[in-house]
């Protein structure tokens, strides 16, 4: 038996034989020709082959994960139309008379040293979807299959990383767990895993890979993020008792659909739902959360050629508060920018994207958008219970001038006769340290406040969260991190507003008490985690 450690990404324990992923990427070949318009026709037909293919991939996404996670293949196709990707590929063949395949491993190559040299997490991450998408183009040119598995059993899924593509592709009905030697917790594959439910574990290392072979026994433990390869049969005992514990405790979940979320000694707290499109609001409603206490609204941007219309997304924002019929329905305005990059907003580049121009910013300096978006959000607000959230707050100065345009787009609906909820909630975002410092002065201004846990530990540790090289150093638990939650918490109360927590440590249950002796009033996680998160509510005792 070996034993090997990599991260966590999806907690659940898988047993089965090992199956190696094979990237089987086609052997390209310099060739001279001499019909340069024949290459470039066959080219042509390539690439629309693969924008049908990631069309049929994005539908299989939208189906198994949602439509926030199937956007990255919406974006895969707008690369494939990119002027300067394209450019390159069409003079390598003009300038060269050589085939198509070379001209678009070479483009590859080069764009993806380009992306992969810059020092923004977000743009290296687009060399991998370089690198994809020429693979899908040149496979396409030479009639060969992209990838294969060793095997059509469900099996351990072994690889040295998987592209979003790859992942989505394999039938899920085939996978026991996902296990790569590389990528990081905040991969598109990592999301799509814990999106799909299945049990993985990223970064192991190139030594599990060079050491394991197909039809090897393993146990994948997605919790601790350990991988027992051939296991004695005292260790495969264990778990497969931990896998039972484990299944049972899921089927207990299940029976606390429609309890309340009240702990032992009376208190009670809304455990809401986080969605990025109004397809997932049926998992909201699957789940039994309380409401959706985070609705990425940039989803609706990013999945648009241009800026959504006020009736776009009017109709967007009616559909999710008419489908949750009363329940609470907490909207966040866009969030565009840092590792959200849409091409019509031609936003420059910046040497630190995090800390630059996005979210609330980009509102306030582009006023137009905002107040469209502000507009369609009050006109949805009488067909549910609409709260409205803005992130990236800061200061004073900037609530009291998105306030004011929210005074001036009621104003105006009113005089065009256009109908509006008088009990809209206006709340704002803890997720800068800046934000929960000053949070006593916030707090008189709005209704409601929301932690925003995975911007605020990257921006109290500096921690840059789309780099994987500095994983060890984010420890989600320090205690700079919990006081200023408690200090955003205490704050609220004192002036009469109310708090929730809407990042990832609003499922993290071993704080789950923690957070409600801090008197957090609302927790809102994947809809997945919501009973994990209600069961953890309800053996909790304030009182000792």
């Amino acid at each position: 038996m070996k034993k090997y450690v990599g991260k966590g990404v999806y907690g659940a324990v898988a047993i089965g034989k090992v199956s190696l992923y094979k990237k089987q990427e086609a052997v390209v070949k310099r060739i001279h020709i001499t019909d340069v318009e024949n290459e470039k026709a066959r080219l042509a037909q390539a690439k629309a082959l693969a924008v049908r293919q990631l069309e049929e991939i994005y539908d299989k996404a939208l189906k198994e994960v949602g439509e926030a996670n199937a956007a990255i293949f919406e974006i895969h196709q707008m690369m494939l139309d990119d002027d300067d990707y394209n450019d390159s590929i069409h003079n390598i063949i003009e300038s060269q008379s050589v085939n198509a395949e070379y001209a678009v491993a070479v483009t590859a190559d080069n764009f993806a040293e380009m992306f992969a040299a810059m020092e923004d997490a977000y743009m290296k991450a687009r060399a991998a979807d370089v690198r994809d998408i020429s693979n899908r183009l040149i496979g396409n040119l030479s009639g060969q299959s992209a990838n294969a598995c060793a095997s059509d059993e469900k099996t351990i899924i072994c690889a040295g990383d998987l592209a979003p593509s790859e992942t989505v592709s394999l039938d899920k009905k085939k996978v026991l767990a996902f296990v790569t030697a590389h990528g990081s917790s905040n991969s598109h594959t990592a999301i799509l895993a814990r999106n799909m439910n299945i049990p993985a574990i990223i970064g192991v290392g190139d030594e599990f890979l060079n050491e394991i072979k197909d039809g090897d026994e393993a146990i994948v433990d997605g919790f601790t993020g350990e991988i027992f390869v051939n296991p004695d049969a005292e260790t495969l005992t264990a778990w497969r008792e931990k896998q039972l514990a484990d299944e049972e405790q899921k089927h207990l979940l299940l029976e606390l659909k429609g309890k309340e979320n009240v702990t032992l000694d009376g208190k009670k707290i809304n455990v809401y739902a986080n969605i990025g499109s109004a397809a997932q609001t049926g998992e909201v409603l699957l789940n039994d959360a309380g409401g959706i206490g985070l609705f990425r609204s940039e989803f609706l941007y990013l999945e648009n050629s241009d800026y959504p219309t006020e009736e776009q997304q009017f109709i967007a924002y009616k559909k999710v508060l008419e489908s949750m019929a009363g329940k609470k329905v907490i909207i966040r305005t866009l969030d565009i920018g840092a590792d959200k990059q849409v091409d019509y907003f031609h936003l420059k580049k910046e040497e630190n994207p995090a800390l630059g121009y996005r979210a609330i910013r980009i509102c306030l300096t582009r006023p137009e958008i905002f107040k469209t978006q502000l507009r369609a959000l009050y006109r949805a607000s009488v067909f549910g219970n609409l709260g409205i959230m803005f992130p990236m707050i800061t200061s004073v100065p900037e609530l009291e001038r998105i306030l004011s345009l929210c005074s001036k787009v009621r104003l105006e609906l009113k005089s065009e006769g256009i109908a509006f909820s008088a009990s809209v909630e206006l709340g704002i975002m803890i997720e800068t340290p800046a934000a929960a410092i000053i949070s006593d002065k916030l707090a008189p201004m709005v209704d409601f406040f929301s932690v925003g846990t995975n911007d605020l530990t990257q921006y109290t540790l500096a921690c840059d969260r789309q780099n994987p090289d500095i994983e060890e150093f984010v420890d989600t638990h320090h205690e700079a991190i919990l006081r200023l939650i408690e200090m955003s918490a205490k704050n609220a109360h004192e002036h009469g507003a109310w708090i929730g927590i809407c990042g990832e440590l609003a499922a993290d249950t071993t704080l789950t008490e923690t957070f409600l002796r801090m008197g957090i009033d609302e927790l809102s996680v994947s809809p997945s985690f919501v009973l994990k998160v209600r069961d953890a509510v309800r053996r909790t005792d304030l009182s000792k």
